[in-house]
């Protein structure tokens, strides 16, 4: 009996602690607005250095350490805001982002303000605590519709130990990612139909964020886009549900062709398939 009610009470305890430890997408939600009213009290630079991973990047134009970018300039003039409305976590809550809409103001007018929305992937430090791993935007006029806010909570299905091949996992995202490239080279219109994923965002400088495979198409069809890319580099969540791409794109849109960096977020299907969650396309353009 008694044997019984010490594993009665383990089973209990052990069911216990696993919902204690249990993800919810609001954990990356507080940090990026945590990160928010820090650049409002420090500044852009302070807040930015306060929060960065030791390998985390933004796009200056090119790929650039947060803390070797920050550190070497002096006070960045301006006010930041933004707020997100777009947000996902792994199961194991290793990794994480974040997107909605910014403002920033270098005046005193209304007329000093631009807008535009940004996109935040943020990953676990050994401590257990989110870091910005990489941080990217795009500008648009002044929305005129509320964004849609849209936070979901990871399947605790997926929730797993260290990963015995690491790497492994790595190459399956970064090979997935050199597909869908390949795939944007012969058809965009094909591609996106079988590598959007549904509830997926798109972001295009000058327009407001786009929801939804056929609105993604007929974006691309009614503007005339054409894309080649090329994969610069990934990671994948420990989870194996939530991991993110980024390289260089060469966009042709009607007559007129640019060069961009871009971040695309995935997750990972009922079937096992990847789907792109979230893709943002920044031009490049010298600072």
């Amino acid at each position: 009996m008694k044997k019984i009610i010490l594993a009665a009470t383990f089973i209990g305890y052990s069911a216990f602690a696993l919902a204690q430890d249990a993800v919810n997408v609001n954990k990356v939600v507080s940090v990026e607005q945590a990160f928010d009213k820090l650049v409002e009290r420090k500044g852009i630079k302070d807040g930015f250095l306060a929060v960065a991973d030791p390998d985390g990047i933004i796009f200056k134009p090119d790929v650039v350490k947060i803390v070797d970018f920050y550190s070497k300039i002096d006070k960045q003039a301006g006010k930041l805001s933004w707020q997100p409305k777009f947000a996902r976590i792994s199961a194991n809550g290793d990794l994480a982002f974040t997107a909605g809409p910014y403002i920033y103001q270098n005046g005193k007018t209304d007329d000093d303000k631009v807008f535009g929305d940004y996109v935040s992937i943020w990953r676990t430090n050994a401590d257990g605590k989110l870091k910005l791993l990489i941080d990217l935007g795009i500008q648009h006029p002044e929305a005129e519709e509320e964004v849609v806010t849209d936070f979901k909570e990871p399947d605790p299905a997926h929730r797993s130990g260290p990963s015995k091949d690491p790497f492994g996992a790595k190459n399956v995202i970064i090979g997935t990612d050199k597909t869908f490239n390949h795939g944007l080279t012969l058809s965009a219109m094909a591609s996106y139909k079988e590598f959007l994923s549904p509830e997926g965002r798109y972001y295009f400088p000058g327009f407001p964020p786009m929801t939804g495979t056929d609105v993604v198409m007929k974006f691309i069809n009614n503007e005339a886009i054409s894309i080649t890319a090329e994969t610069t580099d990934g990671g994948r969540a420990a989870s194996n549900d939530l991991a993110y791409t980024y390289g260089h794109a060469r966009i042709t849109k009607g007559n007129v062709v640019g060069n961009y960096n871009y971040v695309r977020v995935w997750e990972i299907d009922k079937t096992k398939k990847w789907n792109i969650l979230l893709e943002i396309f920044s031009p490049i353009e010298n600072e």
